[in-house]
């Protein structure tokens, strides 16, 4: 499986990847929003990766290729978790759960 991470912050993305690297998939990085970006299964966002507008725009676009999209943030990010719902993201995940049951959410994909 393809997975897109859009990920910003420099300690945590390299770890991530190579925990979906580690599951026996292939990840694919963007510290930026792109113009284009490859066929996927899967993306992992990161809900505080852009302003909201940008986000629910990468939302739209990922959904409308019929990506799978998991919004992430920490548990005491609430606000970013209600609005990644808003948003269409198909699963929401706290940071702990991208951690430590990555696995377990690939696998609802």
């Amino acid at each position: 499986m393809t997975v897109l991470i859009f990920e910003n912050n420099l300690m945590w993305s390299p770890r991530l990847m190579k925990s979906v690297q580690g599951l026996g998939h292939k990840a694919v990085l963007f510290e930026q929003i792109p113009d284009e970006f490859p066929v996927a299964d899967c993306a992992i966002l990161n809900l505080a990766y852009g302003p909201d507008e940008e986000m629910k725009g990468l939302i739209a676009r990922l959904r409308g290729r019929n990506v799978y999209v998991i919004g992430h943030a920490g548990h005491k990010e609430k606000e970013k978790l209600e609005v990644g719902k808003e948003m269409g993201c198909d699963r929401l995940a706290t940071n702990s759960e991208i951690t430590f049951k990555l696995e377990k959410l690939l696998n609802e994909v």
